[in-house]
């Protein structure tokens, strides 16, 4: 069996992740669980995975620097992986993803995303843990934007994962480490390539974060992402990772350009046949910008949950719709809240 049939045998049993790795069971993540895969013995899999590595890759490898990029199949397929060591040996973690952008509709996303594309300028966050599907979320939003806008999108990606094929816009996606050293250098440039809407693969440091929000302030539409589970977390993150006598600044400047956060999480399904996405909406509306910039960051749930007529909800609330629906179970509800309490009496409460 090739390589790449072994990845397309993987994909059909609906499997999101494959972790080779040297002197260890191959496993595949299935609906977010993992599960034992092929026998592979220790020579095929350091073997398989030194094959897909260009030279250049195999030289940073051998110096002790772990490897991002994504490749591509015969059939326009892609992954993401990471190659890297643990205990002298040879492992890796390649992601499945889609191989055709899907459409917002179809990943069970709120409206609301539809409008927040059609903003011109401003600053739309979407956050979550690893795997939570955040890339395809932004996928999904830019190529709407593709497919309605004449307009010149700019993305920037540690490695690029979805690839766009131009429709009404114009699209330009750079890679940090083959196209750009990195993800501050490429904003700054970006600045003076005439773009209209900007994305940025993650919102790792100041330095990008103050340059996204600097982007977002001079007319431009920014999407970003950031390792956080809630739209409250994520305001507190950005001040955080500012330097003292910059935070009331970008407190000022988050609270005029900032348009949405959705913090999604992917959990299983009642039939226990796929995952779907739980999401918390936040809006900027004046309510939610009044306390970004008074510092009453702990009172953003409260606004969110009388904010549902422009389509904010929090966690609780898009699980209890989820359950309600009948896509998730009344344990998965509880299980993934961060308030379990507050969530049996939502779902007790009819």
């Amino acid at each position: 069996m090739t390589f790449e049939e072994f990845i397309m045998q993987a994909r059909d049993i609906g499997a999101s992740d494959i972790h080779l790795t040297v002197g260890a069971p191959t496993v595949i993540r299935v609906h977010g669980e993992l599960q034992k895969y092929q026998e592979l013995s220790d020579q095929v899999v350091h073997r398989t995975i030194m094959s897909i590595l260009s030279a250049e890759q195999e030289k940073l490898l051998t110096e002790g620097n772990d490897i991002d990029f994504s490749f591509e199949l015969k059939n326009g397929a892609r992954q993401r992986v990471n190659v890297f060591h643990h205990g002298g040996r040879l492992a890796c973690s390649i992601r499945l993803l889609n191989a055709k952008i899907p459409a917002i509709s179809d990943l069970g996303l709120p409206d609301v995303m539809l409008d927040l594309a059609k903003k011109r300028r401003g600053l739309i966050l979407v956050t979550g843990p690893t795997g939570a599907g955040k890339s395809t979320s932004l996928a999904a939003m830019i190529q709407y934007i593709n497919e309605t806008r004449p307009c010149h999108i700019i993305t920037i990606e540690d490695p690029i994962e979805y690839k766009y094929e131009q429709a009404r816009a114009t699209i330009h996606q750079r890679e940090v480490g083959r196209d750009i050293p990195s993800f501050d250098y490429a904003l700054r440039s970006a600045l003076r390539e005439d773009p209209d809407v900007i994305l940025i693969g993650e919102m790792r440091d100041y330095e990008t974060i103050s340059l996204a929000m600097t982007a977002a302030e001079t007319g431009h539409l920014v999407f970003g992402t950031l390792h956080t589970s809630s739209a409250a977390q994520t305001i507190d993150r950005i001040i955080d990772v500012c330097p003292v006598d910059a935070k009331e600044q970008v407190r000022m400047q988050l609270a005029n350009m900032i348009q949405g956060i959705l913090a999604q999480l992917l959990i299983p399904t009642a039939d226990g046949k796929g995952r779907c996405a739980a999401v918390e909406v936040m809006i900027g509306t004046d309510a939610i910008k009044n306390l970004i910039r008074s510092n009453k960051i702990a009172q953003m749930d409260s606004t969110m949950q009388g904010g549902s007529s422009v389509g904010m909800q929090t966690l609780n609330d898009g699980l209890a719709k989820l359950y309600k629906a009948g896509r998730i179970s009344y344990q998965t509800a509880l299980e993934y809240s961060s308030n379990p309490d507050e969530m049996e009496k939502k779902l007790l409460g009819g």
